[in-house]
């Protein structure tokens, strides 16, 4: 038996193998993988959370009013959820990916969150009207 051909079996084992970790996730592992997805943008959200309120230290009505801003967000970050999946029980009426779909439209609306406090970060172009707090770049 030529020898190439004697492993043949082997390799294709390990390749079925080795393709169904890659594509063959159960639904408690997605939905574990999901969330941890998610807990990676919200660390981020903290992250540019705590750059901003440096950016900003010098302007106290700015800090406070970024504080009250990111409770209200929780707040209709939590609602939002809860408007998308209303359910007396979720996990009964949703199904087994309820988890995955939770954690996948948090991370959206996280990162939407992460995008909008970037701009006291990155700025507006100087000469847009409505800057407000946002400062002015060239």
């Amino acid at each position: 038996m030529n020898s190439k051909i004697k492993y043949l079996p082997t390799l294709l084992v390990a390749l079925i193998l080795t393709t169904n970790s890659l594509f063959g996730q159960t639904q408690g592992q997605m939905n574990k993988e999901s969330g941890t997805n998610y807990k990676k943008v919200d660390t981020e959200l903290g992250i540019v959370y705590q750059k901003v309120i440096k950016e900003y230290v010098n302007n106290p009505e700015f800090i406070e009013a970024l504080r009250a801003s990111e409770r209200i967000w929780i707040q209709f970050r939590d609602a939002e959820v809860k408007m998308k999946y209303p359910a007396m029980n979720p996990k009964l009426e949703y199904g087994s990916m309820y988890p995955l779909c939770v954690n996948a439209y948090l991370e959206i609306l996280t990162q939407n969150r992460i995008n909008e406090l970037k701009k006291w970060l990155i700025g507006i172009k100087e000469g847009e009207g409505c800057n407000g707090s946002i400062k002015s770049i060239n």
